[in-house]
């Protein structure tokens, strides 16, 4: 569902809820469930598994004070101290905060959900009322658990360490959790917290108070998503979100962007310079970084979105062996570079490989859970899918598993529909060998798309070898004993373009057969350069290719967007980033306003326009042609193969 609407949680309604909520910090109690306590008849880590399902001490309830553990823990780390460490007080208070965030979010659960109402006439119910009012009360009580302990990794995620296997180790899970009704929700999450925190094996500094908090809210936030099938009545929270006053923190439904917070990957630090060939691709990369560069934290948009040069999803296509993977890395690199200079988060996101399973929707789970941090608007992402071929396979195709469909769905969705956010500081690259083999709904959603070519001229072969013998000429300086090109010097040709018109042959007709066709028709009746020649040609167009929708027209129309602002950032932005980089989003919008003003002096709308419709025309053509020219080729080729055998045969 959309979160169509944002509700403001005010600073002095949680005022007056925090009482209610250092209240249970002094005393919850809690009744062990019976499974709960014979957990530790097939315990993972025996010990603690056998203190939690003991901590009744026998008695059937148990008092648990969560601050006087945490005095206990501050004499135990800080004996000789009066004072309480600082990260024992932080986490305290992260607690507190939590918890008076979750009563809130009931509060308000209750009230949008009609559950007030049937609490009211709780007495006068019949069976259908106390049905409704007995599923409400667990939804209020799950929601209540996952904000509250959505709001704890909140506050904590910049204070807890960045490795936490060890405490995960230590921790054996958490034995029950409650949803009956929100008292019963509190006082089990934090009887199960204190049990841990007393522990002597968990706990032996203040970070270690900080990282467990952290595990084991992390846990709940899990187990309640596993539950969250079984909930009625969740309109009331998916289809809103909740902002904190004067705070980045927001609850929009059930997502959560902490699951696995993602982690950037290493990769291979490639410069422009050194890919051979591919200037098409080169230039478009360049470009992409700039864009993403310009994206504004404050605003949460990116002002290239506004003026039409930003395209969340490309792809890059060409024969194996051209460059695909140095290209990833040198559009990686170039961000990195950029980012570490502006002082910005940077987030390299590859799809792994693993992501087909073969159990039912298990590949669904783990595309969802690779598309989520796309939706994070407090970094620069990048995302690709290498060999895309493989996992958004054509889903029509004969043999393909149910996981391609699921991860395709998946990629729908997030791309564009329910689901998808962009804010202009995320990309998508696919790359492939096979373009062809792509499923069609996919392909409509690349808003920009680029060749890999690898070396095309002479000059391209040369630098290629250069690169290659120039290591050997370093360390053994004549060794190379060989004659270099008269009238060109090595890497000359390997710079960046200044713009796409430098690349771009001048196309004049369309080369694809069936589209040249559609384009002479248009053009017996509409001059190249009136609208209702384009109009003509699309109608003409679906005649021969019925997948032509309006999407593509939306496809072509970014591609001509791109090429109006197909202008260079000044260089002296990135040696100063207070002139551009770091002035306010209206600020930015209107410098860049100008450039692209200054750069479409030299342009001429409808020539490009002219150029954009039949080159991408020509590559759906291509694409469409492609599968069923592969298949002739490989008969053709076995049919000789068997008359040459034949003819050895008979000799």
């Amino acid at each position: 569902m959309e979160h169509n609407s944002t509700f403001p949680i005010k600073q002095n309604e949680l005022d007056m809820l925090r009482d209610e909520a250092s209240g249970y910090l002094k005393s919850v109690q809690w009744t062990q469930g019976q499974r709960a306590k014979n957990k530790d008849k097939n315990a993972k880590d025996e010990s603690i598994l056998l203190y939690l399902s003991r901590a009744n001490n026998g008695s059937s309830v148990a008092i648990t004070s969560v601050s006087k553990t945490i005095l206990a823990l501050k004499k135990r780390l800080l004996p000789d101290s009066i004072a309480i460490p600082v990260l024992l007080n932080e986490t305290l208070y992260a607690v507190q905060e939590g918890l008076t965030l979750g009563i809130w979010i009931k509060d308000n659960y209750y009230d949008a959900s009609g559950l007030s109402n049937l609490h009211e006439r709780k007495s006068a119910l019949d069976n259908n009322g106390k049905r409704e009012f007995e599923s409400k009360m667990q939804t209020a009580t799950a929601f209540q658990v996952f904000a509250t302990a959505y709001k704890i990794l909140f506050d904590l995620k910049d204070t807890v360490s960045d490795d936490l296997s060890v405490m995960k180790q230590k921790f054996a899970g958490i034995p029950e959790v409650s949803i009956l009704s929100p008292l019963k929700g509190i006082a089990c999450m934090l009887f199960y917290y204190d049990k841990y925190l007393g522990h002597p094996e968990m706990i032996q500094s203040d970070q270690d108070v900080v990282d467990f908090t952290v595990v084991y809210f992390e846990a709940l936030l899990d187990e309640i998503s596993l539950r969250r099938s079984t909930l009625e009545y969740t309109e009331t929270i998916e289809d809103r979100t909740y902002k904190l006053e004067k705070s980045e923190f927001a609850i929009s439904g059930w997502n959560n962007t902490f699951s696995d917070s993602a982690k950037s990957i290493e990769f291979n630090k490639i410069q422009f310079e050194q890919i051979v060939g591919n200037r098409d691709a080169k230039h478009f990369a360049r470009r992409l970084t700039e864009r993403m560069l310009s994206y504004d934290f404050e605003a949460k948009k990116n002002p290239f979105q506004e003026l039409g040069g930003f395209m969340p999803v490309f792809m890059g296509y060409g024969i194996p062996g051209t460059g695909k993977s140095m290209l990833i890395a040198a559009i990686a690199t170039r961000l990195k570079e950029h980012c570490d200079h502006l002082e910005i988060p940077f987030l390299f996101h590859p799809m792994p490989d693993t992501l087909i399973s073969t159990f039912q929707g298990g590949s669904a789970e783990k595309m969802v859970a690779w598309m989520k941090p796309m939706q994070d608007p407090t970094k620069l992402i990048f995302a690709h899918i290498d060999d895309a071929e493989n996992n958004l396979q054509e889903r029509t195709a004969q043999g393909v598993s149910a996981g391609v469909k699921e991860v395709i769905g998946v990629f729908l969705r997030y791309t564009e529909g329910a689901y998808a956010v962009n804010y202009g500081n995320s990309a998508i690259g696919l790359f492939t060998n096979l373009p062809e083999m792509l499923d069609k709904a996919v392909i409509s959603r690349v808003q920009g798309r680029f060749k890999i070519d690898g070396a095309r001229t002479e000059h391209d072969f040369l630098d290629q070898d250069h690169l290659w013998w120039r290591k050997l000429d370093k360390t053994m300086p004549d060794f190379v004993n060989m004659k270099n090109p008269d009238n060109y010097q090595y890497l000359k040709d390997q710079g960046l373009a200044k713009n796409m018109g430098d690349i771009l042959n001048s196309v004049e007709k369309p080369s694809e057969e069936r589209v040249l066709e559609a384009y002479d028709k248009a053009e017996k009746l509409h001059k190249t350069n009136s609208h209702q020649f384009f109009a003509t040609l699309y109608k003409e167009i679906q005649k021969i290719f019925p997948f032509f929708s309006s999407r593509d027209v939306r496809n072509i129309q970014s591609a001509i967007s791109l090429r109006l602002t197909d202008f260079d950032l000044e260089q002296h932005w990135f040696d100063n980033p207070e002139i551009y980089f770091k002035q306010p989003y209206q600020t930015k919008f209107n410098m860049l306003q100008e450039l692209m003003k200054q750069n479409m002096k030299g342009l001429n709308f409808s020539e490009i326009r002219r150029q954009e419709v039949v080159r991408y025309l020509d590559n759906v053509a291509t694409i469409a042609d492609t599968d069923f020219k592969r298949k002739v080729a490989a008969r053709v080729s076995q049919l000789n193969i068997d008359l040459e055998a034949r003819t050895q045969f008979n000799k």
